[in-house]
Order: structure tokens, then C-alpha cells, then sequence
């Protein structure tokens, strides 16, 4: 599967259009008409990277990127209608990647997408190792699902005691070619040793 973009877009046409754009192109996008949803979304599903409209229903595209921003890192793609180039300049002032005026060639948008993905990969902090909804921070000893700490830090949990969690935390990052399943068992008997995550 591709990589998902949580697309923030109150107009349904170009987000239909958009969505199966990319959709052909191998992301995964799930669509939020509104900033509230968006921000529920995000909280609970990560996103490789979110495109967030300027104008919502609800609220402005600017709080909602500022509010994704204080809790992550996640690549975010600004659209507007709007043309003043400063509306540009506070968008990336306030966190945003890159910035996109509407109308726009899907094309374009695909572009940015992938330069924005590829800088991301870049920049990624070796102690972070995420498998779908299960993130561990090996620099903060710290297992989070959805985005949200579990109540005790692995060496709390388990201390040094546990394999599972000394490999997750003192394996260096996977390689390419390192396969999720092997991850996804790892972490497994992890979980199992433990009971749960919580």
C-alpha cells in the first residue's frame, strides 16, 4: 500500500478528482471536509502527509496547520483560492511544506507530493521506527499507538528483562530490505509478553 495523505478539502469535486488522482499514482487518501474532522483524523490515523485547503467550512486552514504542526511533523501541502502572495508567505511561516494556488494541474500537485515525501524521508529521526499506528521513539524510551503515549516507557514496563522491547529499542533502524513482518512479529511477542499496550 502507498503512502496516505490526508487530504483536508471542503469542496467534494476536487476532492473526488484529487482522490482518485492520486489514488491512480498508489496513495492511500482519505478525505476530511472540514478542519475538525481533519484534526480528528490525524490525531487518530497517522498520515504520511496531509494537503490542507486555506479555507475550511469551520475554521481557517492557517489554525488547523498551526495546531497539526505543535503536535507533529507530518509534511503538509497548502491550497488555496486565495491570491495574495502573503497568505503564502504566513502558511509556511506557519509550519507548512509548500504551498499550492488553486486552480492547479493535478500533475503538479502529484510533483509536489513526492518532493515533499522524499525531503521527509530524509529528515526522519533514526530513533523513530513506526509500524502502522505503533510508533517507539527509542530517543524518549517511549511506545505511542494513534499518536498517543502509553501510560508507562518500555524500560517501566519491562525494563531490561524484556528482548522484545531491548531489540526494538537497540536495533538500529530497518533497512529497506528488512521486511514489516519480521517487525510486526517482534512486535507481537512484545505485546504478548506484556498483555497490551496500555
Amino acid at each position: 500500500m502507498g503512502e496516505r495523505v490526508l487530504l483536508i478539502e471542503d469542496d467534494s469535486r476536487l476532492a473526488d478528482m484529487v482522490g482518485e488522482y492520486l489514488g491512480k499514482a498508489g496513495f492511500q487518501v482519505v478525505h476530511a471536509e472540514s478542519g475538525a474532522r481533519g484534526l480528528a483524523l490525524h490525531g487518530r490515523e497517522p498520515s504520511d502527509v496531509v494537503i490542507l485547503d486555506l479555507m475550511l467550512p469551520d475554521g481557517d486552514g492557517l489554525d488547523i496547520c498551526r495546531q497539526i504542526r505543535a503536535r507533529s511533523d507530518t509534511p503538509i501541502l497548502m491550497l488555496t483560492a486565495r491570491g495574495d502572495p502573503m497568505d503564502r508567505v504566513v502558511g509556511l511561516e506557519m509550519g507548512a511544506d509548500d504551498y499550492l494556488p488553486k486552480p492547479f494541474e493535478p500533475r503538479e500537485l502529484l510533483a509536489r507530493l513526492r518532493a515533499i515525501l522524499r525531503r521527509g524521508r530524509g529528515g526522519l529521526k533514526p530513533d523513530l521506527l513506526r509500524y502502522g499506528r505503533l510508533e517507539i521513539d527509542r530517543g524518549a524510551r517511549e511506545v505511542r499507538l494513534d499518536g498517543t503515549p502509553r501510560s508507562r516507557t518500555i524500560r517501566e514496563s519491562r525494563g531490561a528483562s524484556s528482548p522484545y522491547a531491548a531489540r526494538a529499542m537497540s536495533s538500529p533502524k530497518p533497512r529497506s530490505d528488512e521486511s514489516r513482518s519480521e517487525a510486526s512479529r517482534i512486535l507481537g511477542r512484545w505485546r504478548a509478553s506484556r498483555g497490551s499496550l496500555g
